[in-house]
C-alpha cells in the first residue's frame, strides 16, 4: 500500500480535500496502482515552526508582503 507524507504549513479543509485527491490520482496513474490502495497524511506545522534560510516562515512571509504590496 503506497503511503504518501505531505508535512507543509496550515491548510484549509477545501485545500487538504484537494491535495489528497490530486496526490491519489497521479500518484495512482503513475504507478499504475488502483487509487484505493493509496494512504496519505498531512502533518500541518504552523509558520512559526518552520524555518527557511534562519528565518521562520512568519517572517519570510512579512518580508514578501512588504515587497510586493
Amino acid at each position: 500500500m503506497p503511503y504518501i507524507t505531505v508535512e507543509g504549513g496550515e491548510l484549509t479543509v477545501e485545500q487538504k480535500e484537494i491535495l489528497i485527491s490530486r496526490l491519489t490520482e497521479v500518484s495512482s496513474e503513475i504507478m499504475n496502482i488502483p487509487q484505493d490502495f493509496f494512504m496519505i497524511t498531512i502533518k500541518e506545522l504552523s509558520d512559526k515552526n518552520i524555518g527557511i534560510g534562519g528565518k521562520s516562515i512568519d517572517a519570510v512571509k512579512a518580508e514578501y508582503m512588504k515587497k510586493n504590496k
